[in-house]
């Protein structure tokens, strides 16, 4: 019984679904002898608008489905999000003009006619195929910093990472660029023709554009080597020209050093291959900072360790690696006390060295006076010279 009714239920959705495509067909007809009784050129409109609109639609309900699927929270990342903004556009675009393409042998054209049209849309069909694969390659970059995300604390592998996807991304979409105004021109038989003579008389002139952009070059093949050998990369902190900075791009051309203060400085790419810098964030974030503090030789150095050291324990800006305090130099005035810190990055290390510095400063004066730097003056030398002065001023 219950095998009888199962056939029964898909016999009659099978009926239903033929009496759909039956009904789909009989209206195609009829808007088929609608358009004909049209004039040519009001008909062939109205079936392109008609054809514009359906591949909206279609565009439309996919974008639907994906938005209704389950996503992640808003502030995740979700990939139907990603694909939603950075696919929207380019679909939006290449499905209308794939539907129209699709019913232009529907419209009543001349043959010379149809051609132009038929050459026209295939050219939208490349370029929107191109605008796709952009928005691909876009997705999985988004994918690709999702997964190697640069607020980690010691993102070492990240930056690396980030710093070749920059360069694939800038690479891929150059070259998918080429493709398709290769592909566009090749689709017309004059301008392959025009082409291949170009290309036959642009000899001396190729090897005159090459002396001239030799630079370019130079600079393109420089952004290649950092890519893979990496000296600098997305994010690492530098000293360069006299700068403390963050690395925030880096193209094929150039690379943008964002300066503390919020100014750029702009160099070219193969300065980082022909120049020294300093790199900070080499091979780790990790850092040593030190406070120095100018002391008289009475100050009690013991008293002062023991005092960096309380106000180093359980400091949240210490990584807890390195806390050491030496003298390290001595002049005829004052001593050089030398308070080694370390942090995991180079913004704590200058805050803890900030603040101890500020704090040390504070215990210093509070409890050793004394200490600090004074100017020290002998007695007997103190009398000659009031001597010498008096004696000046009354003769």
């Amino acid at each position: 019984m219950i095998l009888l009714k199962w056939a029964q239920t898909l016999y009659h959705s099978a009926l239903l679904k033929k009496a759909d495509h039956l009904y789909i067909y009989r209206m195609l007809e009829q808007f088929q002898q609608f358009l004909s009784h049209l004039p040519p050129l009001i008909g062939n409109t109205v079936l392109a608008a008609c054809a514009l609109i359906t591949g909206l639609i279609i565009k439309g309900l996919l974008a639907l489905f994906l938005r209704k699927s389950p996503q992640a929270p808003p502030e995740d990342y979700s990939v139907i999000r990603s694909i939603l903004k950075r696919m929207g556009k380019p679909v939006n675009y290449f499905l209308p003009i794939l539907v129209l393409n699709m019913v232009i042998p529907l419209m009543e054209l001349k043959p010379k006619q149809q051609h132009v049209i038929s050459s026209i849309v295939e050219v939208l069909l490349i370029i929107g195929f191109g605008y796709i694969l952009i928005g691909i390659v876009k997705v999985f970059e988004d994918y690709i910093e999702h997964a190697y995300d640069l607020r980690k604390t010691d993102n070492l592998r990240e930056r690396k990472i980030r710093t070749q996807l920059s360069f694939i991304r800038k690479i891929a979409i150059s070259l998918i660029v080429i493709l398709v105004v290769c592909a566009v021109l090749l689709s017309f038989d004059s301008l392959r023709k025009i082409g291949t003579g170009l290309l036959t008389g642009v000899g001396v002139g190729g090897i005159i554009i090459g002396f001239a952009a030799q630079r370019s070059l130079s600079n393109f093949l420089a952004g290649l080597q950092i890519a893979f050998t990496q000296p600098i990369r997305i994010d690492d902190v530098l000293i360069v020209e006299g700068e403390w900075g963050r690395v925030e791009e880096i193209t094929l051309t150039y690379v943008v050093v964002g300066i503390w203060d919020q100014r750029k400085l702009i160099l070219p790419i193969n300065y980082f291959i022909e120049k020294p810098f300093q790199n900070w964030t080499r091979t780790g974030s990790a850092i040593l900072g030190t406070v120095f503090l100018y002391l008289d030789y009475s100050a009690p150095v013991d008293e002062i360790r023991k005092e960096f050291e309380r106000l180093l324990e359980d400091h949240p800006l210490w990584d807890k690696r390195v806390k050491v305090v030496h003298v390290t130099n001595t002049t005829e005035r004052t001593m050089e006390i030398r308070l080694l810190i370390s942090a995991t990055s180079s913004g704590k290390a200058f805050d803890l060295r900030c603040e101890l510095r500020e704090k040390m400063i504070a215990f210093i004066q509070k409890n050793y006076p004394e200490s600090l730097p004074k100017v020290r003056t002998d007695a007997e030398d103190t009398k000659r010279i009031t001597n010498q002065a008096a004696a000046g001023h009354s003769s």
